[in-house]
């Protein structure tokens, strides 16, 4: 049985405590947060510091469910200490936090259960290359989701760090490596909270002659949808489906739920046996996602509400 410590019980926290006392191998010895959104499972202690906590517990496993400004953080300190950790995305807005990569960053992934959808493993251990990828993403978040760290890009990020990441760094992992030649970006801010957007578009041309299209809006009464299509060498297209990829290339009434997919990453984390699992994603290969993410903002024009793009 695999010790585990949860780092930060917010919303997200929530969830993975949830799914982590459900989680054949695993045992969730404590939660740390200074001041939790949610309460932990019960009989499950809640320690105010993480530094501490990792003392105490001496965990196996980690996850760190923080925001970007202390993520990193927790996480390069849990894995000095030896522990396996999942850190959620995106972990640090920064692409130099991850250059050079540090000795413990081999030890720590980051959390993207959509890439455990159905098919993905497969497609994963192909290592086919797309030389065309189109991340689409399509839902509502309303202003009760932007409050505290979320109000601010330097500690929330924007749509592309927060929602549209998980179909970006599957993109990104198919594509040839290489630089960003040039990007064409949009933002666009109608509902004015805060510094959060409310679409962004973009086309991202790299030095391979690979094409990236993002489409990514967070103020739309659609059905939610976050779907990726390849376009891979060859000719071939695949689509990865659901309203956050889980449908994955499977079939849309066996998609696993959220929880399921938590399990399926949890269960992927290794031990030091055997190879690793084709739909872990090390934290050394977000920096390209990071440098895209940024990129592409770096480079975009701003049309707020009512006004002409600048």
């Amino acid at each position: 049985m695999r010790r585990v410590l949860l780092i930060g019980c917010g919303e997200v926290g929530a969830k993975h405590a949830d799914a982590l006392t459900r989680a054949d191998g695993l045992d969730l010895v404590a939660v740390a947060d200074p001041s939790p959104v949610a309460k932990p499972p019960s009989g499950v202690p809640l320690v105010a510091g993480w530094e501490m906590a990792l003392k105490e517990y001496a965990p196996d496993v980690v996850v760190v469910a923080t925001p970007p400004g202390s993520a990193l953080v927790a996480a390069r300190a849990a894995a000095r200490t030896g522990a396996v950790v999942l850190v959620e995305k995106p972990a640090t807005l920064t692409p130099a936090d991850l250059r050079p990569a540090e000795e413990e960053d081999r030890r720590i992934y980051v959390a993207f259960q959509p890439h455990f959808a159905p098919g993905l493993a497969w497609l994963l251990s192909q290592t086919p290359t797309a030389r065309r990828a189109a991340v689409r993403l399509v839902c509502r978040r309303d202003r009760g989701y932007y409050r505290d760290w979320r109000t601010r890009y330097a500690t929330a990020g924007g749509i592309l760090h927060q929602q549209a990441i998980h179909g970006l760094a599957l993109a990104l992992r198919l594509l040839p490596p290489g630089p960003v030649r040039s990007s064409t970006a949009e933002v666009r801010r109608v509902r004015q909270w805060g510094e959060s957007e409310d679409r962004v578009t973009a086309t991202v041309l790299f030095e391979s002659g690979a094409v990236l299209t993002v489409e990514a809006r967070v103020d739309s009464d659609e059905p939610r949808s976050h779907d990726v299509t390849l376009h891979l060498d060859g000719g071939q297209e695949l689509h990865v489906r659901g309203r956050n990829l889980e449908i994955g290339l499977g079939r849309p009434h066996s998609a696993p739920d959220d929880r399921a997919l938590r399990l399926a990453m949890y269960r992927a984390l290794p031990d030091d046996a055997g190879p690793l699992h084709p739909c872990l994603f090390p934290l050394s290969e977000l920096r390209r996602t990071l440098e895209v993410i940024d990129h592409a903002y770096r480079t975009a024009r701003t049309v707020p509400e009512g006004r002409t793009a600048s």
